[in-house]
């Protein structure tokens, strides 16, 4: 784990918090956009879903967590949680980018 501010007093707590806070939804943002991006490359919706990715991703992060000294059992729901999130995200795009090219969309 990084350096760590010690803080003096329950506002510098807060802000360190908020600091981490903004950074978290800015990442969320990113990752957003290139979740965006994969639908393109991805020719069905069963390839959207990603069942081994998905797998990979959550083995990865739960691995990060022991080693960074994360709660393993919230970020694993964390993870769960987005993943479904940006799954059906980038569902809609895929959906939307078939219709575009004039394709049926494979996705219920």
């Amino acid at each position: 784990m990084e350096f760590v501010y010690q803080c003096q007093n329950l506002p510098e707590v807060r802000t360190q918090i908020d600091r981490i806070d903004r950074e978290l939804v800015a990442l969320l943002a990113e990752r957003g956009l290139y979740v965006k991006q994969a639908a393109a490359f991805k020719q069905t919706s069963d390839e959207v879903e990603g069942g081994k990715r998905v797998d990979q991703v959550m083995r990865r992060v739960e691995k990060l967590a022991g080693e960074l000294g994360a709660d393993p059992q919230l970020t694993a729901e964390v993870y769960r949680t987005m993943i479904s999130h940006f799954i059906a995200s980038e569902m809609r795009e895929f959906d939307r980018q078939q219709a575009t090219m004039g394709k049926t969309a494979p996705s219920a």
